[in-house]
């Protein structure tokens, strides 16, 4: 019996001993973590600063002196890609629909004399790799940009808004114009009809995207969209007359509308 009573308070003086000695600390204020890394580094966890480091190269570690940073000024080393630039940022142009074309072929050859594949021959394979995937996106971007229905699908696609392009045509008076351009087209008796189309085909183009142009201007997407619609059968219709030019005939494959 006595030894119960002396093990009871015992054992509640050890734990409170022990409590006392391992209680948690109260800090005032949260702790500064990124202050304690260095002192408790802990497994598995990793410390991502707020302030976000700049480009560098892969190959000396400069800091990009450039935007785009497709190569680097320091050791010429190409970089790999970065698809959060855009075709627009990659030539240095204003993301603008018109006054594109006339800056584009030149910032396009310069491009290409400093990142295709051939110049690279002698370098590492990330080297040639890099070389390689970045001279692909430049030419993509340089066809894109320089056509004004790829241009205007593109940068509509910027601003979040996509274009289907084989949805099916519901304008029915544009529907009913393509039918009889069409139709104008197979019957066409010469090259000279053919090419008299072409060059009608060719004004409505120019048309639509000078529409295009002031709807993307003012962001009225509808219309803007709308303008890509009549382009797309527009364009069709010229590329029709140039496959036929092409075959020396008479189409034999009517093209959809």
């Amino acid at each position: 019996m006595w030894k119960k009573k002396l093990l009871t308070p015992l054992a509640s003086l050890l734990r409170r001993r022990t409590l006392t000695h391992f209680s948690t600390p109260q800090f005032q204020s949260r702790p500064n973590l990124q202050k304690l890394r260095p002192l408790f580094p802990l497994p598995g966890i990793s410390f991502i600063s707020s302030q976000s480091n700049p480009a560098q190269c892969w190959n000396c570690c400069a800091a990009a002196a450039t935007t785009p940073f497709l190569l680097c000024s320091s050791c010429r080393c190409i970089q790999p890609v970065d698809h959060s630039v855009d075709y627009f940022q990659i030539f240095g142009l204003e993301r603008k629909y018109d006054s594109v074309e006339e800056h584009l072929e030149g910032k396009y050859k310069d491009w290409q004399k400093k990142l295709h594949p051939d110049l690279v021959h002698s370098k590492s394979e990330k080297e040639r790799e890099y070389a390689a995937e970045q001279s692909a996106r430049v030419i993509d971007a340089y066809h894109t940009l320089s056509k004004p229905l790829a241009r205007a699908i593109y940068i509509l696609k910027l601003e979040g808004v996509h274009i289907d392009e084989e949805e099916t045509l519901t304008d029915l008076d544009l529907l009913s114009e393509i039918m009889e351009i069409r139709e104008a087209v197979e019957e066409a008796p010469d090259a000279q009809a053919l090419n008299q189309i072409q060059s009608q085909m060719q004004e409505k183009l120019k048309q639509w995207c000078n529409n295009f142009a002031k709807a993307f201007e003012s962001h009225n997407f509808e219309e803007a969209v709308k303008a890509i619609r009549c382009m797309t059968y527009y364009e069709r219709v010229n590329e029709e007359i140039v496959f036929i030019e092409d075959l020396g005939g008479v189409p034999q494959h009517p093209f959809d509308t």
